[in-house]
């Protein structure tokens, strides 16, 4: 059965989409706020989320960035605001489709079966909780802990480990490590994925002049070994 994530701060949307959903056969689970959504999404792990912007607690552009550090399943944005500069915004964090309140339902049915059939080959691998020997990172919350205390980790350093947890047992390139982290100008810049891996190392590793977890793969780039 396809589960759906609905999340909307509206009961009376939440309640039109748990009926049409549910007498369709889909499973639903829904949530009125960001925080709310991040602990059901991974709790439940979704095929397809329904998420509205406007949420009481966080913007829905913080919660589909927090979904998107673990989650590959697709995203249909629905909100009221119709300026073209809020729907990039919301493609450009990761949304898969992008609807407008008000909406009808058929159409928005026909893009949900759209977006599950695009998803459907992925959600089974999302994992938002990564745990090695040394330390945990979780990947919704955006948090790292070693020994069961948080580790503060810099935005530049949360980022290489990231990208690198997301990919866990595969190699990543230098050139793909640096322009997603440091952007584009700056993919021939080695040396600093030298400095911060060292700084990773020292933080999460047990040995970091031995790591087990963090791994440089000579002359090609770095691997996350869980």
């Amino acid at each position: 059965m396809t589960r759906v994530l609905v999340i909307d701060d509206e009961p009376q949307i939440l309640r039109a989409l748990r009926i049409n959903l549910s007498v369709r056969g889909y499973e639903v689970h829904t949530a009125a706020t960001g925080v709310e959504a991040l602990t059901v999404a991974a709790e439940h792990k979704p095929d397809v989320v329904v998420l509205d912007l406007g949420l009481p607690d966080m913007s829905g552009i913080e919660v589909l960035e927090g979904l998107r550090g673990w989650l590959t399943a697709p995203v249909i944005v629905l909100s009221a605001r119709t300026d073209s500069s809020d729907k990039v915004e919301a493609l450009d964090a990761g949304a898969d489709d992008y609807v407008t309140k008000p909406f009808g339902m058929d159409e928005f049915l026909a893009r949900l079966r759209a977006a599950v059939r695009r998803g459907a080959t992925s959600v089974d691998t999302d994992q938002p909780v990564v745990e090695t020997a040394s330390f945990t990172v979780d990947l919704a919350a955006k948090k790292v802990t070693r020994g069961g205390v948080d580790v503060h980790l810099t935005p530049t350093e949360w980022g290489m480990l990231e990208m690198l947890v997301r990919h866990r047992g595969k190699l990543v390139g230098r050139d793909e490590l640096l322009k997603e982290v440091w952007g584009p100008a700056y993919a021939k810049e080695t040396h600093y994925l030298r400095v911060y891996l060292a700084q990773l190392r020292r933080k999460l590793e047990d040995d970091p002049s031995h790591p087990k977890h963090l791994l440089t793969e000579a002359g090609m780039g770095y691997r996350f070994q869980a």
